[in-house]
């Protein structure tokens, strides 16, 4: 193709994905779609990030034990009590879990799968959660990752075995949800996201569970995990406390829980995954829990990856407008106001130093900010030097398809918001440099 000719049709392609997120934006939320969206990247404003490596006393951070025992605990606080929300200081919920199902043989004799009920409770009052984990036969202690779906368990394989979750659904004509509760027949509607067989093959386990079972992605908390943390019948979080994107995050330690019992796996190494507004979720989750021991955020955008500050696609106002659940409440102060917020998403992965975290965005899924994810882990990449490893060195995009497999690692996939196949084949060549088993 002619450049002249290649350079219209690439902008003609580039204004229609703007059109349709835009039209999408106005469909999920009229209110919303009335804040104006910014993809021009000569619109960004200039900004400047609050700094990795200074103090709150203003003690200059120049060596690890400094980092992990002053200036880490800082970071996560204000991220703890700005953006995501603090668990309630109160007593956990009773926990307990049964192996309802379990196939040595399952696939074909491809892989173990087991399927166990969690059950949370206090008093009365009762939540539980389905966990589907699939472990390659004849691998001892196997690399897991760790992920939440978005429909339920059913919907990632074609596997008739998968039990339905009793949760709510939103409903979806696409994968035949209807009545808010699952059906089988969106038994593998999601399996293009979930290539369990490659997965498998290549020796690695996965363990899922349905989001919506932690927590219903709905603004209203009083079901899911929340009402059972406010014994005296709050059912509201207070102004820092956790919105939903913390409990799904305080959900992915609980399944750690249960996978830490299983047998064969304790010598494995637990690897967070989330798509989205998983991806946000997966890497607040890690920063929490150190047993994790690597990070993968696919397309988390704002809130996730993407810098607050550069106000490219989704910014804050958009996001705590359309979903006022998913964060504490203090968050939305800093609607229209990023520079104002004390941290930004670069400060977020670089909380997992020493552990790998790896970055993935796709080049048509702008409304994410593909470029102020990949800046984020450029930022963050200051503090994994600290401990001497090799991390993202420039600040110019890698040309889609030309991933960087460093501690911190990165690519960009051709196409929209989505996990594909390339997608997991670069996680798990990323997993085989960074993560030792």
């Amino acid at each position: 193709m002619y450049p002249v000719i290649r350079c219209v049709v690439l902008m003609k392609i580039r204004t229609f994905v703007i059109l349709i997120n835009c039209i999408i934006l106005a469909k999920m939320n009229p209110v919303s779609s009335q804040i104006p969206v910014n993809y021009d990247e000569e619109k960004v404003p200039e900004y400047v990030l609050p700094s990795l490596l200074k103090c709150q006393d203003g003690t200059i951070v120049d060596h690890i034990v400094e980092w992990e025992h002053k200036r880490r605990a800082e970071i996560l606080t204000l991220f703890r009590d700005e953006v995501y929300g603090a668990v309630p200081a109160t007593e956990s919920p009773d926990m307990s879990y049964v192996i309802i199902e379990e196939d040595e043989e399952a696939l074909e004799g491809l892989a173990r799968r087991t399927q166990v009920m969690l059950a949370f409770g206090r008093g009365e009052q009762a939540v539980k959660a389905l966990l589907a984990i699939y472990l390659p036969a004849g691998h001892r202690d196997p690399p897991v990752f760790v992920g939440y779906n978005f429909y339920g368990n059913h919907t990632i394989l074609n596997d008739d075995k998968l039990m339905l979750t009793d949760s709510w659904l939103p409903n979806s004509e696409e994968l035949e949800i209807s009545g808010n509760r699952a059906t089988v027949s969106s038994m593998g509607k999601r399996s293009h996201r979930w290539p369990l067989r490659e997965i498998l093959a290549k020796g690695f386990g996965l363990a899922t569970m349905y989001y919506g079972d932690i927590d219903p992605d709905r603004p209203d908390f009083s079901d899911g995990i929340h009402p059972l943390f406010y014994p005296h019948g709050d059912i509201r979080p207070g102004e820092h406390e956790w919105g939903s994107i913390a409990a799904w995050s305080w959900g992915m330690s609980r399944i750690l829980d249960v996978l830490t019992g299983i047998k064969n796996l304790e010598k494995s190494r637990f690897i967070a995954f989330g798509h989205s507004r998983l991806g946000k979720t997966a890497l607040w989750a890690a920063v929490n829990d150190l047993r994790f021991d690597a990070v993968i955020s696919n397309n988390s955008g704002c809130g996730g990856a993407a810098l607050s500050r550069r106000r490219f696609g989704e910014t804050l106002a958009h996001i705590n407008t359309r979903f006022p659940h998913w964060f504490a409440e203090s968050f939305k102060e800093y609607n229209h106001m990023e520079d104002k917020l004390p941290v930004d998403q670069h400060q977020l992965i670089a909380l997992m130093a020493p552990r790998p975290v790896y970055i993935a965005s796709a080049s048509e899924d702008l409304w994410a900010d593909p470029r102020g994810e990949y800046l984020s882990g450029y930022h963050a990449s200051e503090v994994f030097r600290l401990y001497g490893m090799t991390a993202i060195e420039v600040t110019d995009m890698p040309s889609v398809e030309k991933p960087i497999h460093h501690t911190v690692g990165y690519h960009l996939r051709a196409g929209g918001h989505d996990v594909t196949l390339y997608d997991w084949l670069q996680f798990m060549r990323w997993c085989r440099v960074n993560i030792k088993f």
